[in-house]
């Protein structure tokens, strides 16, 4: 692991989630895929040192790692409209740091960086735009997941859709990403939240979350699909529906479930390469991706008040392999939120762990 350059900071990672789409890197289906990397873009820990030019944190400060960075100076940062970040983009897509170069290296090889921030590492750089303080008294087992999971769920429901008080809506998938979304339209005070899993453990966690309803399409009578399910209980179609699965079969069926006129479908889950929406041509959607909350919006959570995080079910491993085990675990059975891997400071290694 070596030292960070301008503008980099180098991170002790704690905690760090395991997302489907490292799963989905890792199965080499990916397109985009590249090899060897350092996978894991759901991190939390604490700075180790820093590069010269960084001013937004300094060594000791807890933070978390982001896959989408905030420069503030691009036009996607000054659109007030996304937080789709394009200064970096160019050199984290072919795994390497703005300058161009990689700070992993193993057997004297270069390792890529994924999704500029690789947190399936005890340490790791990432560029000081990628990266922010949070609280120390907040928890890192569940700070990791900010990175992606819960914010991608969360701003889906009150940045993107900015769902109204009232509104009728429905969730495809309760994964970390769904219960995120159901805590979303929960805060924007909506009126009816179903949520539509094939899971039937599912049904109590989305109800502790704050769902009024609960669908398992594969019990639904013969002849009735979950669209007609979804219009009978919301009297003709849904206001917004929020697509977790990255299964474009699903994505599909949450578009058609949108109420004539002024229903929108939100997609937040990837599909896989090559896939399509298919729909029939009367239909008509205003397509978004989940928005994330920008990285300034993590340090106004109030001091001591982690509530939004206290609620989730974590799947947690441990040694120095777990992360990357997890990984190829995830695809093999339900689970009710995330994984998350804890890796502690390795016995026999300095002070900084090298």
């Amino acid at each position: 692991m070596l030292p960070p350059r301008a503008h980099e900071v180098r991170i002790q990672i704690h905690y760090t989630g395991v997302c489907h789409t490292d799963a989905y890197t890792l199965s080499g289906k990916d397109p985009e895929g590249a090899f060897p990397v350092v996978l894991g873009h759901e991190g939390a820990g604490i700075v180790e040192s820093v590069g010269e030019g960084v001013t937004n944190v300094k060594p000791g400060d807890h933070v978390v790692a982001l896959y989408t960075p905030e420069c503030g100076e691009c036009k996607f940062c000054k659109s007030g409209k996304t937080n789709l970040c394009g200064k970096i983009r160019a050199t984290q897509g072919k795994g390497v740091m703005p300058d161009g170069t990689s700070r992993f290296r193993a057997r004297g090889q270069d390792l890529l960086h994924f999704m500029g921030t690789s947190t399936f590492s005890q340490y790791t750089v990432v560029a000081d735009i990628s990266v922010v303080a949070v609280q120390p008294d907040a928890p890192m087992d569940r700070t990791c997941l900010l990175g992606c999971g819960i914010t991608t769920g969360y701003g889906a429901a009150r940045i993107t859709a900015a769902v109204e008080k009232g509104s009728n809506i429905a969730i495809f998938g309760a994964g970390c990403v769904g219960l995120s979304v159901i805590q979303g339209a929960v805060a924007q005070g909506a009126g009816k939240i179903i949520v539509v899993d094939v899971n039937p453990a599912k049904e109590e966690w989305s109800k502790k979350f704050g769902a009024t309803d609960f669908v398992n399409p594969t019990k639904l009578p013969a002849g009735q699909t979950i669209v007609d399910k979804l219009i009978e209980l919301t009297d003709g179609g849904c206001d917004y529906t929020f697509d977790c699965t990255g299964n474009v079969s699903v994505m599909r069926a949450a578009l058609e479930a949108c109420h004539k006129g002024w229903g929108q479908s939100i997609i937040i889950g990837v599909a896989a390469a090559g896939q399509e929406i298919a729909t029939r041509r009367t239909y008509c959607i205003k397509f978004a991706l989940g928005s994330r909350l920008t990285c300034m919006s993590l340090v106004s959570i109030p001091t001591g008040d982690w509530s939004c995080l206290e609620g989730l079910r974590l799947r947690r491993c441990q040694g120095p392999f777990a992360a990357a085990g997890s990984c190829r675990r995830l695809p093999r059975g339900p689970t009710q939120g995330r994984r998350v891997h804890h890796a502690p400071q390795e016995a026999g290694r300095d002070q900084h762990g090298f």
